[in-house]
């Protein structure tokens, strides 16, 4: 009985001391959508504030038209998830001109973020 609570116990305290699963850190890059389908399924705009995700993080499309908000040097914008990266690391995102704009200017070309799902 004791090492059935002591087991439990541990599994908290392991469980609470873990990260939250909605935090991410990664590249940010950017892309020309054109007006084309992304792997959701709808057309997007250069202008629009949209967001491709990793294989992990798009899950099959399960988080397709979700919200994420990116934050960079105390900037933050909004991103509608769009499309599926498949060149991004896990944590990684490729954003629209009109999203990665809100960030940094496109010469940048990579930035280091954080975003987690609104």
């Amino acid at each position: 009985m004791f090492k059935v609570i002591l087991a439990v116990a541990l599994a908290a305290v392991a469980v609470n001391a873990a990260p939250s699963a909605a935090d991410f850190a990664g590249d940010a890059t950017w892309y020309t959508p054109n007006g084309g389908l992304g792997a959701c399924g709808a057309p997007s705009q250069n202008s629009d504030l949209v967001v491709a995700l990793s294989a992990d993080q798009y899950a099959g499309g399960s988080n397709c038209w979700r919200h994420i908000g990116i934050h960079y040097q105390g900037r933050f914008v909004d991103a509608t998830v769009v499309d599926l990266c498949p060149g991004c690391a896990s944590g990684s995102i490729d954003l629209s001109p009109g999203a990665f704009q809100q960030l940094a200017s496109l010469d940048a070309g990579r930035i280091q973020v954080t975003w987690d799902y609104e």
